[in-house]
């Protein structure tokens, strides 16, 4: 019975339907497949993610964060991670739409003025349009760093040029030392990944 169910579940992943899939004891003999993980069973994991997919190992954890539907509308069109943006969100405003910072940030991904206005942003604080324009933003410092997400994360902080102009390292900004590794810490929790796993 077990191999009959797992070659169901071979069956889904043949079929295109990815995801972490669990199998347990359902207590009269019989077996349980779930992607979910419920109460008071074990489970033992029988198909991993695929993991060229890009999405989080554990998309509950993205979709249950506010302004999860935003945020994976800009990660789509702009081609980036969603868990991605989740973590600068969170470390940048803590989802607070209306955040504002001392050096003229704004929203929920703190663009500051001129980066608003570069993005085509109009109003910094409609959360849609920030998300976008944080989005597009991240995308071209992704592209200006050739993938490498730390870099990227510290140039969203501190800027490109403090990261060109050193070499293409993390700047030596308290500030931006603290900064990337949260935000790096974030995004392998909500990909499912250990502290540190590489990138």
């Amino acid at each position: 019975m077990r191999g009959l169910i797992l070659g169901l579940a071979a069956g889904l992943v043949a079929s295109g339907a990815w995801a972490d899939i669990y199998i347990s004891s359902d207590g009269k003999g019989g077996f349980v497949l779930s992607n979910v993980h419920r109460p008071g069973r074990q489970y033992e994991r029988v198909i991993s993610e695929a993991p060229s997919s890009g999405g989080p190992v554990n998309a509950q954890l993205v979709t249950g964060r506010p302004y999860a539907d935003l945020v994976a509308a800009a990660a789509l069109a702009n081609d980036v991670p969603q868990a991605l943006l989740h973590a600068l969100i969170k470390a940048e405003s803590g989802y607070n739409p209306k955040a504002r910072s001392p050096k003229g940030a704004a929203g929920l991904m703190q663009l500051m003025p001129g980066t608003a206005k570069e993005m085509g942003v109009k109003d910094v604080l409609d959360p849609q349009a920030n998300v976008q324009g944080g989005a597009r933003y991240l995308k071209r410092m992704l592209t200006l760093f050739d993938n490498d997400i730390t870099l990227a994360v510290a140039a969203y902080n501190a800027g490109p040029e403090a990261v060109l102009s050193r070499g293409k390292v993390v700047p030596p900004f308290a500030e931006t030392r603290r900064y990337v590794p949260n935000v790096l810490r974030d995004y392998r929790l909500l990909r499912g990944l250990a502290e540190d796993s590489p990138l």
